[in-house]
């Protein structure tokens, strides 16, 4: 064919009808599983259970996530807005903006009652096990982000591993909604990077 002749290749509307089902099926299956794993963590969800909330057939499910933990693994990794790194050019703006965000989130229902299942079931789950990974590596991210720049700015020595800083802002948040079950209010969310960057310095 020349170059000066081309055809136009249309899909034709029955297809584009079966693409839109398809990915309305699809949006309403992640839908779902994300509501079973917020009320019930991960042993909450069921491809039955699935199936009988969202409308979709057993079939088309297996047909997209040929297993339970397919489903888990793609649910799971879309759970939730990126955290962006702040960038105020000061370590304790930065470090309190993440903290306040984190603080959010572990409020939320879907983050308090799926994260702690996660962890649960990467315990035995091999796949789940490297989706808790790659979920840990994605949030703590941005903590590492600000941290080097504070390092370039010269408000933290080169020397400073990262994890500890991160450790030590993120433990507390985590052990205050999970362990003591205190409020995480903006009072103590300051107090916590306070300690923190006082540590590292």
């Amino acid at each position: 064919m020349s170059n000066s002749v081309k055809k136009k290749i249309s899909i034709a509307p029955e297809n584009q009808a079966l693409d839109e089902r398809v990915r309305k099926s699809k949006e309403a299956v992640l839908a779902t599983t994300h509501q079973l794993m917020s009320e019930a963590g991960l042993g909450g969800v069921s491809i039955d259970a699935v199936s009988k909330r969202s409308g979709v057939a057993k079939t088309t499910i297996y047909r997209h996530w040929p297993s339970r933990s397919a489903l888990l693994l793609d649910a799971c990794s879309k759970m939730g807005a990126k955290l962006e790194a702040p960038d105020t050019g000061s370590l304790k703006s930065d470090m309190t903006a993440l903290a306040t965000t984190m603080a959010g989130r572990l409020k939320s229902a879907r983050w308090a009652t799926i994260i702690p299942s996660v962890i649960d079931a990467a315990e035995r789950d091999p796949e789940i096990a490297s989706l808790h990974s790659r979920l840990h590596a994605g949030f703590m991210a941005p903590l590492r982000l600000v941290i080097e720049r504070a390092q370039q700015r010269g408000e933290l020595p080169r020397n400073q591993n990262p994890s500890y800083l991160i450790a030590a802002m993120v433990g507390p948040l985590f052990y205050r909604r999970w362990f003591s079950r205190e409020p995480l209010d903006d009072q103590f969310i300051k107090s916590v990077v306070e300690r923190a960057i006082g540590r590292a310095k």
